[in-house]
């Protein structure tokens, strides 16, 4: 079991970056993936961006060349840039780690980022 904590919301103007960061304790090593998502008000949780284990990631279409996720090389803090902010990134921002075996997947409580146009 791991625990996560997201920090690094805020309100930002259009145009602004911000990183977000996701500190992981517990046990790490029986980590397969890590996630960035977000959740806009009234709709539903959709995935921002992946690691895997191995460092490769994976985006969505709507923040390709703006975000960019990486990881310590401990494992136990994952980033997410965001860079060009837009108003529609505004939104409750949540970070997962999937598990190897029949682990469930664990959440953090997510931080709030606010896009201002």
């Amino acid at each position: 079991q791991v625990q996560l904590v997201e920090s690094g919301g805020g309100l930002v103007q259009a145009g602004g970056s911000l990183r977000l960061s996701c500190a992981v304790s517990g046990n790490i090593f029986g980590i397969k993936a890590m996630g960035w998502y977000r959740q806009p008000p009234g709709k539903q949780r959709e995935l921002v961006a992946g690691i895997a284990s191995g460092g490769i990631t994976n985006y969505a279409d709507s923040v390709k060349g703006r975000f960019t996720i990486s990881r310590t090389n401990a494992q136990n803090t994952v980033y997410l840039q965001m860079s060009s902010l837009k108003p529609e990134d505004t939104a409750r921002y949540y970070c997962k780690a999937d598990f190897f075996g029949p682990a469930p997947s664990s959440w953090g409580q997510g931080t709030q980022v606010t896009v201002s146009s």
